[in-house]
């Protein structure tokens, strides 16, 4: 996954760490290390570092507690978890889908923040019932507050934070469709992003004060991945209505299942194909099985004229298949999620429409963005 680490799973779900999440666990336990030692002199020259990277690893358990929070209110909803993964900036949950509908999408996002927001109580809770003072006490002060901050931060407007989720899902209930929910909130967390690089920049360039360098990192951040969910919505939005068949090839590698090898070779490969396999269809059209052309060397070129496609295809299965009514963007997801390049498209009756390539999907959107310009 990009690099990132695997560590484990978490309740079912994979656990991942990115590089990025030790330079942040090493900067926390430094500097909240260093300003123990210094409030609290008399814990000597290691205790404070100790208690620095025990305060880092609890803030970064409360990070992926609000992801955890985020990923159990979606199982509930019956979408899956492909991970979750702690990084520079936090935490990620990956979801398989979207909600579907704005009210459960809106759950979803409102969970994380709630499970932050229920952890400063518990730890400030736990500060007023049980008067720590000294180190103990100072670092259930900054979880508290950490969480606090945590909670206020991701409820910012904008993608790809909390917040941003909870606008896509209030713009889609009032215009009932969620692509412009995405695309709003996307535009949202973009202006956000250039305001928070303009406040690191301003200091930088006017005083030379690297002190709201963080903006910056955090407006990247931003920036990057709004962009990211603005792009996914509008092909989204292209692929939707769209069919299977609606990108099938027209020239798709289709072969019969009765005709000898000769006949495959001369009218099918000699000097015209790309195709380095074939789709066999029965006498009925009927998809049957598929024929690499490497398996012809198998066969002495003289008994060409006697042997069959259908004695040498290899039979396809049905779930390596899609219907030619099924969704467009299912298709893709199902590729995507499979790591294929194209899938066969059948009917109802298992009559072969052709074949669906990616490619054939990127030429489609290109000629349905270029009719509808945004």
């Amino acid at each position: 996954m990009g690099g990132n680490i695997r560590v484990g799973n978490l309740f079912g779900i994979p656990f991942y760490i990115n590089p990025s999440w030790f330079f942040v666990l090493g900067l926390v336990t430094l500097s909240y290390g260093g300003a123990l030692g210094a409030q609290f002199p008399s814990l000597g020259a290691i205790t404070p570092w100790l208690l620095g990277l025990v305060a880092a690893l609890l803030l970064f358990a409360s990070v992926l507690a609000h992801e955890l929070g985020h990923s159990f209110v979606a199982i509930k909803q019956g979408i899956g978890v492909k991970s979750i993964t702690l990084f520079l900036f936090g935490g990620l949950a990956a979801l398989e889908k979207e909600s579907e509908s704005p009210g459960e999408a809106f759950w979803v996002a409102i969970a994380g923040p709630a499970v932050s927001v229920l952890l400063f109580g518990l730890f400030t809770a736990v500060n007023f019932a049980l008067p720590l003072s000294g180190p103990l006490g100072a670092v259930l002060g900054l979880l508290a507050s950490v969480n606090l901050i945590l909670a206020l931060f991701n409820l910012i407007p904008g993608l790809p934070l909390d917040g941003g989720n909870i606008l896509k899902a209030a713009v889609w209930k009032i215009t009932g469709n969620p692509y412009k929910g995405v695309v709003f909130a996307s535009r949202a967390g973009q202006f956000l992003g250039w305001l928070a690089i303009i406040s690191g920049l301003i200091p930088l360039f006017l005083y030379g004060s690297f002190g709201n360098f963080w903006n910056i990192l955090i407006g990247w951040f931003l920036l990057q991945n709004a962009g990211r969910s603005a792009q996914s919505a509008n092909i989204q939005q292209l692929l939707s209505g769209l069919k299977a068949e609606d990108a099938v090839l027209p020239d798709s590698p289709v072969v019969s299942a009765d005709i000898s090898l000769r006949e495959f070779a001369n009218n099918y490969i000699i000097g015209k194909t790309k195709w380095a396999r074939f789709l066999v269809t029965d006498e009925e059209g009927q998809l049957i099985g598929a024929i690499p052309v490497d398996e012809l060397r198998n066969i002495p070129t003289s008994h060409w004229t006697e042997v069959s496609v259908k004695e040498l295809m290899q039979p396809t299965e049905l779930s390596t298949t899609v219907k030619s009514d099924q969704s467009l963007l299912e298709v893709v997801t199902l590729l995507e999620q499979k790591k294929l390049n194209q899938l066969p498209v059948i009917r109802d009756n298992g009559v072969l429409v052709g074949l669906l390539e990616k490619t054939s999907v990127m030429q489609l959107l290109q000629k349905r963005a270029q009719a509808n310009p945004a």
